[in-house]
Order: structure tokens, then C-alpha cells, then sequence
């Protein structure tokens, strides 16, 4: 059954569309991420522009991050406080990268700038993330799991504050510098940054990793509604009808993820998260190097 996208100016299966929003809604909710990360490429995979991709799932992202808040909240696993230190430096960000995105669009750039920041961050953080995670798990077989994070003059940093949710004593500039970071990231990769936030969560702040998740979402929702209020306004880039669908599936998946997630151990689903990371990496990295677009395709982005 096909549906019309006016904005993307394309047909595409409905069902398709409402099974990729529930599966990257399962993951949103299970590992503490908007899903973006997975879903802005995998809308690119099937032909959506990127810069259409990137605007409407931040829109998706809402509503998924929302569903999964809401499952967490009833557990108790959100840190309020940190949360809206998150969400200010992530306003910063995001307002600054949906600036730069239009300005790139505008040179025509934006296309080949989203495929590359995606082969880049999530090669990276993929990696670091299912090193950590084996060793954790390696480390728990031998009963001898060390702290996740160690002091270092990050939390010699002023204007300490204190979080009882997640039990620590820190700076509120570090939480305030990482949204501001994945702000940005949010506005040119069109995903909510759990992928970002949740390591820098876990492996600067220190907090939690049942505390964490619940935060993550808290701010993703706040961060990327900014973002998808801004992309309309400047680049009248978001498709509604491919919003509603993704929006639908999203907010079901996510409910069952959070329900799921409760099940397993930190470090396995930080493994997971990272196999899954590497993956969409290499077949981003394959399109890019092994089967390039025409190189026109990259002229159209300012039109």
C-alpha cells in the first residue's frame, strides 16, 4: 500500500515506514536514544533526501522519546534536575546547529556533510562503546567490575551542584557543554544524540546507567522538538505525512523497548547499542566509497 510524501515528492510503502518507527521506537525506549541515529539513515537507505530524512525525524523523535519517558518516570529512572541542565545546553545547540544546517544547505553541501558526520561519529563512538562494554562484561565474570568513570579535573570544574537521582557532586558546566554538543547534533544528523549522551552520561557524569536512559530521553524530547519547529521555519523541510507514520509506529515500539530493557544488564545493552552503531557505520561507509551517487546529487541540496 503506497502513500504520497509531498515534501520528500515520493511514493513510499506505509507499512515499511510504520515498521521501521516501531523497531527504531523498541530501540529508543531500550537503550535510552531518540533512534535517530538509526532512522535518518535507514529513511536515506530508502530513498528520502537527506536533508528531508534529517528535519522530519526530529520530529519522530519527539514522540517516541515522550512514550519512553513516560515508562521510565514510572520507575522512578528519570534525574529531573540533570535533565534540564542537559536541555539548556541543548536548546544552545541545537538553535546554533539549524543555523549552520540551512547555511550548508544553502551551499549545496548538506547532503554529502550528513553522510560523512554519521560515518564518523558513530564509527567512533560504535567502536569505544562495544570495547567498554566487553571488558565490563569480562570484568563482571571475574567479579571485579571497577567504577564506570575515575575523578579527573573535570570535576575539579566550579559551580558544583548536586544530583541525588544520580548520586553525585559535579560541575553543572560539564552537563550544560554536552548538550550544547549534541544540540548540534541533533540539528545536522537529525537524531536525538542518545548515541552521544548516553556514553558522556555514563562515562563523564558518572550517573547510573538505570538513571540514565530516562534522563537521555528527557532532554531528547525538549531538544529535538526545538529542532523540528526551527527546520520548518527555515528550511521547510519537514514532511508531515512521513512524520505521522513514523511518529505512530514509534510511540508503540517504544513502550515495549523500555518494558524489555529492564531485563538485561548495563553493559549488554551498551554492547548491543554499539553493534548496532557499527553496523549502520559500514553500510553508510559502503554507500559513500563502494557505490557513490552521482555527483550532481550533491548540487541539488540549496534548490
Amino acid at each position: 500500500m503506497q502513500i504520497y510524501l509531498p515534501i520528500a515528492e515520493m511514493s513510499v510503502n506505509i507499512f515499511l515506514i510504520l515498521g521501521m518507527g516501531g523497531g527504531v521506537g523498541f530501540l529508543s525506549g531500550l537503550f535510552g536514544v531518540g533512534g535517530g541515529f538509526l532512522m535518518t539513515p535507514l529513511l536515506i537507505f530508502i530513498g528520502i533526501p537527506p536533508a528531508v530524512a534529517v528535519a522530519t525525524e526530529a520530529n519522530q523523535i519527539v514522540a517516541s522519546s515522550v512514550s519512553g519517558v513516560l515508562a521510565h518516570l514510572r520507575r522512578g529512572n528519570v534525574d529531573i534536575k540533570m535533565g534540564i541542565l542537559l536541555l539548556i545546553g541543548g536548546v544552545i545547540g541545537s538553535t546554533f546547529g539549524v543555523w549552520l544546517f540551512t547555511f550548508l544547505k544553502g551551499l549545496g553541501q548538506i547532503d554529502l556533510v550528513i553522510k560523512l558526520s554519521y560515518v564518523v561519529f558513530l564509527g567512533i563512538i560504535g567502536s569505544l562503546m562495544l570495547i567498554e562494554s566487553i571488558n565490563a562484561m569480562r570484568a563482571r565474570k571475574r567479579k571485579a567490575q571497577k567504577r564506570s568513570h575515575s575523578h579527573n579535573w573535570m570535576h575539579g570544574l566550579p559551580f558544583k551542584m548536586r544530583f541525588r537521582k544520580s548520586r553525585l557532586y559535579i560541575s553543572a558546566i560539564l552537563p550544560i557543554v554536552i548538550g550544547i554538543f549534541v544540540g548540534i547534533l541533533s540539528a545536522i544528523m537529525g537524531v536525538g544524540g542518545g548515541f552521544v549522551m548516553v556514553p558522556a552520561m555514563i562515562y563523564l557524569l558518572g550517573m547510573p546507567t538505570a538513571v540514565v536512559v530516562g534522563t537521555s530521553l528527557f532532554q531528547i524530547i525538549f531538544v529535538t522538538a526545538n529542532v523540528t519547529v526551527l527546520q520548518a521555519v527555515s528550511n521547510q523541510a519537514v514532511d508531515i505525512v512521513l512524520a505521522l507514520l513514523l511518529l505512530i509506529g514509534g510511540v508503540i515500539g517504544a513502550q515495549f523497548g523500555a518494558r524489555f530493557g529492564g531485563r538485561m544488564q548495563g553493559e549488554q545493552l551498551r554492547g548491543m547499542l554499539a553493534l548496532i552503531v557499527i553496523a549502520v557505520c559500514l553500510k553508510l561507509t559502503f554507500d559513500l566509497v563502494v557505490a557513490p551517487a552521482d555527483p550532481y546529487d550533491f548540487g541539488v541540496g540549496g534548490h
